[in-house]
């Protein structure tokens, strides 16, 4: 057992999270410089709301397709399995493709923004239009998943970093010219988004294409079936797809706020900060996918390690003068939804705490092939979620976009309990041999 933990060292664990790290945190810089460019606006508070409402639907429908990365990474071994996945892949697209122009070119969608997003009929128009440039992105953000996921199983993370940075230069050059122009609309947002997954795809598409030249024919130690796809990609759906609800079914709540523009538009601003400094650690799960059964004290003893970095870089937006800067000047917000943002902020700090153990904990589910008792954790998250709100949003509606964050912490906490319940329970009755499988837990 020594021979096998001392095969990772904690440099080798940093030279392939922090390339992850830090490419989610550029791509949350994504939605940074869209709003960013949509307060400049001199109606930004709707424009915002329209956007964000727009994106939210993006966000549910896109789900099927971003799970195809953990997937991508956890079985394709060789060329077979990968020839198998893409076939799943384009199965899943032509589904949800279809799905999403349903929406965006007939009345279906308009109906739901009014009935399930409770936007006003001045907004319908507006979010529709947005809705229909963004659809665009899911036939890009399938083809970067799965090339994605091989990347990562390779340990190449650094050119997802490499892709990022050059999608991010791609997109200020838009957004710039936006401004120049003056057309800075809820569609220009959306079109932002558009020309940055697609500069993102090609590079994943080139790099991954050189690695998978190198993998075997097919291996039979390893060989995948359709089945093995379908038993670990679809529970991991659902639960990405309540995870993606949870933001939809807070601007419901907000709807119902004293001032509705302004508590969607603060509660946006703030869940994209905190997305922000959360998303270094949305590829948690990966470290324990690569390196857990390899060395299992490293791994977790480097997890909580960085695990802190995101509540204090939150602590310092929330409770310093670097927060006003970071509001005015970066985001471009005037000063009363500024304070009003960073009001909000203060209400996610719990969630950033939780969110990176709640992720590790995920991720030894995925390596156990057991996706299935994730969905739970992420059931009792919503329930919290909607009965949070639906105590607040009608004793303290004043209170506008901190109901949302108070109930989105709250949500976290209730998954974290009960994912950890599952994970417990599995490393006390899963014997290997004579060892006891733990979390150090």
């Amino acid at each position: 057992m020594n021979s096998l933990n001392s095969q990772v060292s904690y440099k080798q664990l940093s030279a392939f999270f922090l390339p992850l790290g830090f490419s989610a945190s550029l791509t949350s810089i994504t939605h940074v410089i869209i709003n960013g460019t949509l307060t400049r606006s001199e109606d930004a508070a709707f424009i915002i709301a329209c956007y964000a409402v727009a994106f939210a639907l993006f966000g549910i429908v896109e789900r099927p397709i971003i799970v195809i990365r953990q997937t991508s990474s956890a079985l394709v071994k060789d060329k077979q399995s990968f020839k198998l996945l893409n076939i799943f892949l384009l199965y899943v697209m032509g589904i949800v493709f279809l799905f999403s122009s349903l929406l965006a070119y007939s009345s279906i969608g308009d109906w739901m923004y009014v009935h399930f997003f409770n936007a006003d009929e001045n907004m319908v128009h507006t979010i529709s239009q947005t809705f229909k440039v963004i659809t665009f992105v899911l036939l890009f953000s399938g083809i970067r998943a799965i090339y994605q996921g091989i990347i990562i199983n390779h340990l190449e993370t650094k050119w997802l970093t490499i892709g990022v940075v050059i999608r991010l230069i791609g997109m200020f050059v838009i957004a710039y010219l936006l401004v120049i122009m003056d057309y800075i609309t809820s569609m220009g947002g959306a079109f932002i988004f558009l020309v940055g997954m697609i500069i993102e795809c090609a590079i994943s598409v080139w790099k991954g294409h050189f690695i998978i030249k190198d993998y075997p024919e097919n291996l039979n130690s390893n060989k995948l079936r359709k089945s093995d796809i379908f038993k670990f990609y679809t529970p991991l759906v659902f639960y990405f797809i309540i995870q993606t609800m949870m933001i939809p079914i807070v601007y419901v709540f907000l709807a119902k706020s004293e001032n509705i523009q302004m508590g969607i538009a603060s509660f946006a601003l703030a869940s994209s900060i905190t997305n922000l400094v959360l998303s270094f650690f949305m590829y948690t799960h990966q470290i324990v996918l690569q390196f857990y059964e390899k060395n299992k004290k490293r791994v977790i003893n480097f997890t909580l390690l960085i695990s802190v970095i995101p509540s204090v870089l939150l602590v310092v937006l929330c409770f310093s003068s670097a927060g006003n800067w970071f509001m005015e000047t970066v985001m471009g917000a005037d000063r009363v939804l500024a304070e009003t943002t960073l009001e909000v902020l203060k209400f996610f700090l719990l969630k950033t705490i939780v969110y990176p153990i709640v992720d590790f904990l995920n991720g030894f589910l995925m390596l156990q092939r057991q996706t299935n008792r994730m969905i739970l954790s992420q059931v009792i998250n919503l329930i919290a979620v909607l009965i949070t709100l639906s105590i607040l949003i009608y004793t303290v509606p004043q209170l506008n976009g901190i109901n949302g964050a108070i109930a989105a912490s709250i949500g976290e906490v209730a998954g974290l309990v009960v994912v950890y319940s599952i994970v417990n329970k599995m490393s006390q009755r899963k014997i290997s041999g004579k060892e006891k499988i733990t979390l150090g837990i």
